[in-house]
């Protein structure tokens, strides 16, 4: 039989939920998952079965298997980013200078967040409207965009919206 340890995709399963555990419980090891049992894994194995208070035998039996399903599915969510705000009801949505919409509210109070890092961008009142103020915003916008000047919001201009405020409120240049 060939010594070479062999690579299992299990193992690197359970490898990536040690390290993403290790992440919420200080306590655990960093792992780099290769997918090989090693004395990392084995460290980790055991460490988590004596955090999580189970018998501690390095051994991956059924219940540390699903302890630790359990443990990374519940700090994979409590990890993960907040959930996004579904923002216009379509691809096709459009309110033009002078609707009234819900959707509106949250353009407006991201144009006050942006209005006080970039001097072009006005406060506009947050009341749903897409008032003269608002419109001139949204214009602002698509002129630095090369966008047609309608005033109008659509898909394009939530986009662009977006990102300029995960670039200058979120600090997130992605």
């Amino acid at each position: 039989m060939n010594e070479e340890t062999s690579v299992s995709p299990s193992v690197r399963s359970l490898q990536i939920m040690l390290r993403t555990l290790s992440f919420y419980y200080p306590a655990l090891p960093s792992l780099i998952p290769n997918g090989t049992f090693g004395e990392d894994t084995l460290e980790a194995v055991m460490t988590f079965q004596r955090e999580f208070g189970l018998p501690v035998t390095g051994v991956v039996d059924n219940a540390t298997w699903d302890a630790i399903v359990l443990a990374f599915t519940a700090a994979a969510e409590k990890m993960a980013p907040p959930r996004g705000l579904p923002n216009l009801p379509s691809w096709q949505y459009s309110a033009a200078p002078g609707v009234r919409s819900v959707y509106l509210l949250i353009v407006q109070a991201v144009f006050q967040a942006l209005s006080s890092v970039l001097d072009e961008v006005t406060a506009c009142p947050i009341n749903g409207v897409n008032s003269p103020l608002c419109a001139k915003d949204i214009r602002w916008l698509q002129r630095k965009a090369g966008l047609p000047e309608t005033g109008a919001l659509g898909k394009a201009e939530w986009d662009l919206l977006t990102r300029l405020y995960a670039l200058y409120i979120l600090r997130d240049p992605r």
